[in-house]
């Protein structure tokens, strides 16, 4: 089942309410997206912790082969 890019967002958004988040769908196909999260919550984190974070966020979205999402490249980074 694919997911969509709102859908993404909007679970992104309930633990990074202030971040800026951009969600790009990369093959057209709803399963492979890549999302740029930046929050200022990031800073003093490295970017292990940060990615878990969001991820944490997707609430099992892409846990295993069932999962709605298949595919997100993530880029995480804290505010200039």
């Amino acid at each position: 089942m694919a997911m969509e890019a709102a859908e993404i967002e909007r679970l992104i958004r309930e633990a990074f309410p202030e971040a800026k988040v951009t969600i790009t769908d990369l093959a057209g196909d709803g399963n492979h997206y890549a999302a740029e999260v930046i929050d200022e919550s990031f800073r003093g984190k490295n970017r292990v912790q940060q990615q878990r974070a969001v991820y944490a966020a997707l609430k099992g979205k892409m846990d295993g082969p069932a999962g709605e999402l298949h595919a997100l490249a993530l880029t995480t980074k804290v505010p200039e």
